[in-house]
């Protein structure tokens, strides 16, 4: 070609294709966008049964206790035996439903002596049943725990917006502080992307954002006038004790060869994925309502 030409040809490249725009659409059919969508309706379920309190709320936690106990199995070495799962999951909601109807823990805790009983008479071997009780266990910590603190006259709500906020602020707060910061792993072998950037971060924000909360319920004399520092101190162990939960979680994921704990919950996995952390915290105030109420009987 000629040199004019081929300078005119370089000068004059073709424009690149245009960029396929990104809709709504397109950002609502993708990954990030179901995952978003779906911890919004979470966020706003668990707010609005939280405020509305009553069996609403009660049922929902009895639904979730049901869900995690079922998952637990399939994670377990039981996981061929759907009797154990179903057995279960009725168990902990029935215990859930009673303490909410009746507000009587010991008969809640019946039924749960009950289910632990049909499932030790229905697991095929030793190993199955133990697993199943286990699950039984940690799922009825997700089924009452939440019931009997909202029902705490004055301050049930107060207590569930704790919990909620110290966990969601954490995780978040964990998320960035650990993607921004990097630095050494926290527990590589059980969840490879976490760090102690991570790790502290969240404490800090779960910290600040259960003092927070208290200050505020406080301040419209909602809450007792518990010292701030004590508040404070117990947000930072709940925080903490949320991220070791999210990383018991882990490390019963990984033993089952699985990435989720199921495919409930569109672009967030099950629901254990999502309250692991908030077992945690909810063992901790557990111990704290058993605690009071010794104090509160021997002080009769």
């Amino acid at each position: 070609r000629p040199v004019g030409e081929f300078l005119s040809v370089m000068a004059s490249p073709e424009p690149p294709p245009p960029a396929t725009p990104r809709t709504i659409a397109s950002f609502l059919s993708s990954e990030l966008g179901r995952r978003t969508l779906s911890g919004i309706a979470l966020v706003v379920l668990a707010l609005g049964t939280a405020w509305w309190g009553g069996l609403a709320f009660d049922l929902l936690w009895a639904l979730a206790g049901a869900l995690v106990c079922r998952e637990w199995v399939a994670l377990s070495p039981a996981r061929d035996e759907p009797a154990l799962a179903l057995g279960g999951a009725a168990a902990v909601a029935v215990a859930a439903i009673i303490l909410s109807v009746s507000g009587n823990l010991p008969s809640a805790l019946t039924a749960l002596a009950v289910g632990a009983a049909g499932l030790a008479a229905l697991g095929r071997n030793r190993t199955s049943r133990l697993w199943a009780l286990a699950g039984l266990l940690y799922a009825a910590v997700i089924g009452l725990v939440p019931v009997a603190a909202r029902a705490l006259p004055d301050v049930g709500l107060v207590v569930i917006l704790w919990m909620f906020a110290v966990v969601w602020m954490t995780d978040i707060a964990a998320y960035f502080s650990g993607r921004t910061l990097g630095g050494p792993k926290l527990w590589p072998s059980v969840s490879p992307k976490k760090t102690w950037s991570g790790f502290f971060g969240g404490l800090a924000a779960g910290c600040l954002a259960g003092m927070t909360v208290v200050a505020v319920a406080q301040g419209y004399g909602v809450a007792q006038q518990v010292p701030l520092w004590l508040i404070g101190i117990a947000s930072a162990l709940a925080s903490a004790l949320g991220q070791l939960g999210d990383l018991a979680e882990s490390a019963l994921k990984r033993r089952a060869g699985v990435k989720d704990s199921g495919q409930i919950i569109p672009g967030h996995g099950g629901v254990m994925d999502r309250l692991d952390a908030f077992w945690a915290v909810a063992l901790l105030v557990g111990m704290g309502l058993v605690v009071g109420a010794v104090v509160r009987a021997s002080a009769l």
